[in-house]
């Protein structure tokens, strides 16, 4: 039990390090001051119009972090965040878009899908939250990428979402699309954690896009990725968000 305990505590530990001292590959780790607004209970479709009017800037999703893999469709995305929600708003263009999973906590990394990893706490578990062009969301949670935990359904029900495009699955189209998706993540989507607030903190995360099985699959980052083969699940190259 004192064994479990200790490699807890040195687990938390090694969690807190910044993450050039966990890893020094990662020494151009991006950082991002997330602001926070003072607005309860904001319908989902309003976050855009909000983020303008606070001033809230986008942040290009366009590292290429693999040859294999060339293409570079237009992404940004932009993070706001209240006293009890993160608020997310993507923008794309890119040359075909396909929203093929058709429910939550299905294959969305297939479609034309955006996402968000976090570590929102000190144990080291991470939480990937993947939503395609229509809304329909994934959210694991767990400290690698094997043995991860899906979010029940009332945790995923509790996320709102907007989508451009509306919430109805399709097969792929080819041609130049743009598109938007909004999201309101309550801190309860955190399911394996009880975060009621991330006033002053600093979390590690970092924004993909993708498109597994789209005509050019692809595979950005915001915060550089080095690694030989596609892989978003490496919390040891996210970058640093700062709440305020």
């Amino acid at each position: 039990m004192y064994l479990k305990k200790y490699l807890m505590t040195v687990a938390a530990l090694f969690c807190m390090l910044p993450l050039s001292a966990i890893n020094p590959q990662n020494s151009k780790m991006k950082e991002l001051s997330v602001k926070k607004v003072s607005v309860a209970n904001v319908p989902v479709e309003s976050v855009p119009a909000l983020l303008d009017k606070e001033k809230v800037a986008f942040q290009p999703v366009n590292t290429v972090n693999w040859a294999d893999y060339p293409y570079c469709p237009d992404v940004e995305f932009r993070i706001a965040h209240t006293s009890d929600a993160i608020l997310l708003h993507f923008k794309v263009k890119e040359g075909s878009v396909a929203a093929v999973a058709g429910h939550d906590n299905g294959p969305v990394w297939e479609d034309a899908c955006v996402e968000f990893f976090s570590v929102p706490a000190a144990d080291g578990v991470y939480y990937n939250m993947e939503c395609n062009c229509t809304g329909t969301l994934l959210i694991g949670a767990g400290a690698g990428r094997d043995g991860r935990r899906h979010a029940p359904q009332e945790v995923l029900d509790k996320v709102q979402r907007w989508a451009s495009l509306g919430r109805e699955s399709f097969a792929e189209r080819v041609g130049e699309c743009s598109w938007e998706v909004a999201l309101v993540i309550p801190y309860s989507a955190f399911f394996l954690h009880r975060i009621t607030s991330l006033d002053g903190q600093t979390i590690r995360a970092n924004f993909y896009k993708c498109g597994d099985k789209l005509q050019t699959p692809h595979f950005l980052s915001w915060n550089p990725i080095e690694l030989e083969k596609p892989n978003f699940h490496c919390p040891e190259f996210f970058g640093a968000l700062h709440f305020e």
